[in-house]
């Protein structure tokens, strides 16, 4: 059960302690609280965790400082949409802005190899008006004698590099919970120049005690990948993990499906489900072209396959595009032969905003004709 309060509700009024006296005090429900946090208003909702099957909504919903209830009913209790839950949900990170009604895109190198390259890569994202990018350090292997990252050797110059050119978020991998030690020290070591968003791979999205571990700290956003192997369902039930341990700064990722049923790409593309994570969740959605299609192959118009599916993502609705780009592909030193090379930057971005303009036209149009 979500307990939705007034906005901009008092926590040091005697109406919000009243109410917290009271819902603490039901047995065998315990309460969670979070806050969405906007620019007009601060609203407060409390999640009501137990046997609320024996509590009477109009109950809840009659006391001073409640403006409504939603009874949970779907697996996704805390990031899920439930009954005529319609609301948008964000964050803000670094003043960046996440969420369902915008998109941000994060070019950059799935591995760190040298600050030559990072650095390039980081003066090219800033003179196209970017802000945002990737950064491997923590790179888990199916090969076990294949590079694995610099790990935090390379932390201290990819996050000065970011304050340098004013790159607000990094998304950054980590495998352990040791890693995000790691970062934080760096980040404190450097002045906090930039932000980091911690992604969970896709060989970690069923790691519980990794998602629990992320999930417990508030400071970084999560970007969870869709395992390969698994269900759409089992997938965001990990995303869940890391909002029931307190955070809800969370970004989904669609990046393909591990069979050879997507041949000749090195997975099967699963953006068509971007609406579906949108309608049955709250949490922005993110596709990754790169892992999805694996090669630099194009069609006979002279589109990139990457360049295709990253505009099927986008027209569906996607929020965040995660991509690979370096600038030396034959140097990299992992998924050299997928990346974009830093000429084509500004072609990718225009493509993406015509895709873009394309999805808004859409809804546009939906809600002209869809009553």
């Amino acid at each position: 059960m979500i307990v939705i309060l007034e906005p901009n509700i008092d926590k040091n009024g005697d109406t919000y302690r009243s109410l917290m006296n009271h819902l603490t005090h039901l047995p065998t429900i315990q309460v969670r609280i979070h806050e969405e946090i906007g620019t007009q208003q601060t609203l407060t909702e409390l999640y009501l965790i137990g046997n609320t099957a024996a509590l009477l909504q109009e109950d809840i919903e009659s006391i001073p400082g409640v403006q409504r209830v939603v009874r949970i009913s779907g697996a996704y209790r805390v990031l899920g949409r439930h009954q005529d839950d319609s609301r948008s949900s964000h964050f803000e990170y670094n003043g960046v802005h996440f969420g369902q009604d915008n998109l941000n895109v994060f070019a950059g190198l799935c591995a760190v190899d040298t600050a030559e390259h990072v650095e390039e890569m980081m003066r090219a994202l800033r003179d196209h008006g970017q802000v945002c990018t990737r950064m491997g350090a923590y790179k888990p292997r199916t090969n076990p004698y294949s590079f694995q990252g610099h790990g935090k050797s390379c932390l201290p110059y990819v996050f000065e590099l970011a304050g340098k050119y004013d790159i607000k978020v990094i998304a950054m991998e980590v495998t352990h919970e040791s890693h995000v030690e790691e970062i934080n020290q760096a980040l404190d070591l450097t002045g906090r120049p930039t932000g980091v968003m911690l992604q969970i791979g896709t060989r970690n999205t069923q790691n519980f005690e990794l998602l629990k571990s992320v999930g417990r700290q508030q400071e970084f956003p999560v970007l969870l990948k869709r395992g390969f192997g698994i269900t759409l369902e089992e997938s965001l039930n990990a995303a869940e993990y890391l909002a029931s341990e307190g955070n809800r700064k969370v970004v989904f990722c669609l990046r393909g499906m591990k069979t050879n049923m997507g041949d000749p790409h090195r997975n099967l593309i699963d953006f068509g489900h971007v609406p579906v994570v949108k309608r049955l969740t709250r949490m922005p959605v993110c596709v990754d072209p790169s892992h999805s299609v694996g090669t630099r192959e194009r069609a006979p118009d002279r589109i990139l396959d990457i360049m295709h599916v990253t505009a099927q993502g986008v027209v569906a609705g996607a929020n965040m595009v995660l991509v690979d780009f370096h600038p030396a592909p034959e140097k990299a030193l992992v998924d050299g032969p997928q990346a974009l090379r830093l000429p084509e930057l500004p072609y990718f971005l225009e493509d993406i905003r015509l895709a873009r303009e394309g999805y808004e036209k859409r809804v546009a149009l939906a809600q002209q004709y869809v009553k």
